[in-house]
C-alpha cells in the first residue's frame, strides 16, 4: 500500500482502518505514516494524523523514538488542528519521557489557557498536564487549580474532563 496515494484517496473510518491494518506493529511502515504526519504539506499531514494515532493506540511503543519531532511540530506555527488534537490524543496516555516533559507540559498549558483553541485540544491538553503532574507532583497543584477552574465553565467537554483529571490528581 501506498500510504500517501491512500491519504490523498479517501478520508474516512473505513480508509483510516486500512491503513491502522497495514501498518500494524511494523516499524518502517510506521515510520512512513508518521512522517506523513510532520512533514508532508497540509492536508495529507491532517488525514495522516487520525491513523497515527490509531497505531499508537494499538501499539505504544512505535512512537517512542518519534517524541522530540512531535514536540517540535507542536511548536510550529499554523499547524493543523488535526495534528495538535490527535498528538496531544496520542501523548494523554503514554509514558513521556522526562526529557521531553518540560516541553510538552508548556505546550499543553498554553493550548489549554487558549480561545482560540478548540475545544478538543483543550480536553486533551489538560489530560497531558495532569499525566505529566503524575511523574512531577509539585505541578499537582497547578493542573489541580486548572481543571477546579473549569468545572463550571460551560463547556460539557471541559467539565467532564476536569472532573476525571481532578479524581485522577486525588489518587496521587
Amino acid at each position: 500500500m501506498d500510504i500517501r496515494e491512500a491519504l490523498i484517496k479517501e478520508h474516512s473510518k473505513a480508509q483510516k482502518d486500512k491503513i491502522v491494518a497495514y501498518v500494524g506493529n511494523d516499524k518502517t511502515r510506521f515510520a512512513e505514516l508518521i512522517t506523513l504526519m510532520l512533514t508532508a504539506e497540509y492536508r495529507v499531514a491532517q488525514r495522516a494524523a487520525y491513523p497515527v494515532s490509531y497505531c499508537v493506540e494499538k501499539h505504544p511503543e512505535l512512537v517512542k523514538p518519534w517524541f522530540g519531532k512531535m514536540i517540535k511540530k507542536l511548536n510550529e506555527p499554523n499547524i493543523h488542528d488535526a495534528i495538535k488534537r490527535n498528538t496531544l490524543r496520542i501523548l494523554e496516555n503514554i509514558d513521556i519521557p522526562d526529557t521531553y516533559c518540560g516541553a510538552l507540559y508548556d505546550i499543553s498549558y498554553t493550548y489549554l489557557h487558549s480561545l482560540k483553541e478548540p475545544i478538543a485540544i483543550r480536553v486533551f491538553a489538560l489530560s497531558v498536564m495532569a499525566n505529566i503532574a503524575k511523574k512531577y507532583i509539585e505541578l499537582k497543584t497547578e493542573v489541580k487549580h486548572d481543571a477546579e477552574s473549569l468545572l463550571h465553565c460551560g463547556i460539557p467537554a471541559l467539565e467532564s474532563r476536569s472532573r476525571k483529571v481532578l479524581k485522577q490528581l486525588a489518587n496521587l
